[in-house]
């Protein structure tokens, strides 16, 4: 009987540490702060690359530089906004922001080709690149080499008061903590 007991308690003593462990898992440190983070998956796709592939040059600064067609879906019913964010983390210079869209309505279900590059488009907002300019600036690497970029699409849980012409650190300092549900669609490009 004793040593029942003490299988007992060994069992419950592993399976709390695997809970804290997946606890755990759901967060992030940040700063020095623990930050809670359970998303939803949507999924994001484009009808001109596929995830991991090669972007097409026409989106691109070689070609005509427009925004590429995108799709997703699994938006949760609770979202009142979404954010698309585009970025290069290879750049020499660091994170490259590419594109930045928020102010898009939740029911907004794609994206079609060639996005006019304005402060406002359809009743969302479109923020500054690392350009220096409003609206999609395409992959444009250094010659020689071959970048990722990432398309992330974020729903939220509050709609954003924030002006046209807003910088990546604007948006993401507000998106922070309201994030219900996110997707993200990797292309390359090389030149």
């Amino acid at each position: 009987m004793r040593y029942l007991m003490i299988f007992a308690v060994i069992v419950m003593a592993v399976a709390v540490s695997r809970f804290e462990g997946a606890a755990a898992d759901d967060k992030i440190e940040k700063e020095g702060q623990m930050t809670t983070v359970k998303t939803e998956s949507l999924s994001l796709r484009s009808e001109v690359f596929k995830a991991g592939e090669a972007i097409p040059r026409k989106y691109t600064c070689d070609g005509a530089d427009v925004s590429p067609s995108l799709s997703w879906g699994g938006v949760p019913r609770e979202a009142q906004e979404l954010v698309l964010i585009c970025e290069d983390p290879d750049a020499p210079a660091g994170l490259w922001t590419h594109w930045l869209l928020y102010g898009l309505s939740p029911e907004t279900v794609n994206l079609t080709e060639g996005i006019p590059k304005k402060d406002a488009v359809s009743g969302a907002r479109q923020g500054k690149n690392t350009f220096g300019k409003v609206g999609y600036g395409g992959p444009c690497p250094p010659r020689g080499s071959t970048h990722s970029y990432f398309f992330k699409l974020y729903a939220l849980d509050k709609t954003l008061d924030i002006k046209p012409g807003a910088d990546r650190e604007t948006v993401t300092k507000a998106i922070e903590g309201h994030v219900l549900a996110q997707g993200e669609l990797m292309g390359r490009y090389g030149r």
